[in-house]
């Protein structure tokens, strides 16, 4: 009897301290609850490797862990991840969340970064009643949703070469390899011929750089010349115009007084003389005259002229 009751003794405190110790378990998990921040994010992409009590980094730093992956069957293409991270952990605007792989054992972690000093926390609560960490994806996310077109593209690419490289083109690209060959080996014998043609160009080549060179210093001097003693040249030049100019205008005042005794002369006085000129080449031409008969017989060109004897015929014997 001693035994039996002794034996529900050990039995009953064994109980109570197994409730009391799940007691202390399930008080120390909601202190624990208590001390940390919950938010939600939404990944459009894989999140394979992500497990309940994933490790979630801030900039490297284990700060919280995944609390519950779960499926979002009015938004098929996202997947909501919940996590808890430290009170003082600086979620605020600017930060995002990725998913990033820890080195080749398979296993995801959650890493947040962004977060910009000065920015206002992150606590306005999201559909499912906390607050959303944008999400963005990785390097290696962004490689794996890209995989199935890169793939795809890929396939496309060989299907193309096979194409190109069908047994037509094949046989054409062994002629064209044949006439390369032909080719480089007329070059390697020729190699000689095009060493002094390459010293005739690199000669010519120099001789113009000079001639440049002699083009741009006759150039500098030209400029100098038009510059320093073409300036007083042109200045003279334009002096010479404005007085050339004020001397045509002159001329011209000049000439328009003029111009009513140039009328007079060509319309009166001309006439004039040249009636005058003709009288005077009469009255030479009558003291021409006159002169000659002078010549011939003074006395008669003073006396009127001579008598010429009466002819009278001899008288027959």
């Amino acid at each position: 009897m001693e035994n039996r009751q002794s034996h529900m003794l050990v039995g009953g405190v064994t109980f109570l301290l197994i409730l009391a110790l799940f007691g202390f378990i399930l008080w120390l998990a909601r202190f624990s609850r208590e001390d940390r921040d919950e938010f939600d994010i939404f990944f459009k992409q894989s999140v394979s490797g992500l497990t309940v009590g994933s490790a979630v980094s801030f900039s490297g730093v284990p700060v919280g862990q995944v609390r519950k992956i779960a499926l979002m069957p009015e938004s098929p293409e996202f997947i909501r991840v919940r996590i808890e991270v430290q009170p003082e952990v600086p979620v605020v605007e600017g930060t995002t969340a990725t998913l990033q792989g820890v080195g080749f054992t398979g296993v995801t972690e959650i890493q947040l970064t962004g977060s910009i000093r000065g920015q206002q926390p992150i606590t306005e609560p999201g559909p499912y009643g906390v607050p959303v960490i944008p999400a963005s994806s990785s390097g290696f996310g962004q490689l794996l949703e890209s995989a199935p077109q890169v793939l795809e593209r890929v396939s496309i690419l060989l299907a193309r070469l096979n194409e190109v490289f069908d047994d037509k083109n094949r046989k054409s690209l062994a002629g064209v390899l044949t006439n390369l060959d032909k080719t480089t080996g007329i070059i390697a014998d020729e190699s000689e011929q095009l060493r002094s043609a390459l010293r005739e160009a690199q000669s010519t080549m120099k001789a113009a750089t000079r001639a440049a060179d002699s083009l741009a210093k006759a150039g500098a001097t030209a400029d100098s010349l038009m510059t320093e003693d073409g300036k007083p040249l042109i200045q003279d030049l334009r002096r010479a115009v404005v007085s050339a100019e004020s001397t045509l205008k002159r001329l011209d005042s000049m000439a328009a007084t003029a111009e009513p005794g140039i009328n007079t002369l060509s319309t009166q006085t001309v006439p004039q003389v040249n009636q005058l000129i003709s009288d005077l080449r009469d009255v030479t031409q009558q003291m021409g005259a006159i002169a000659a008969k002078l010549d011939e017989d003074p006395l008669g060109a003073v006396t009127g002229g001579r008598t010429l004897p009466d002819y009278q015929p001899e008288k027959q014997k």
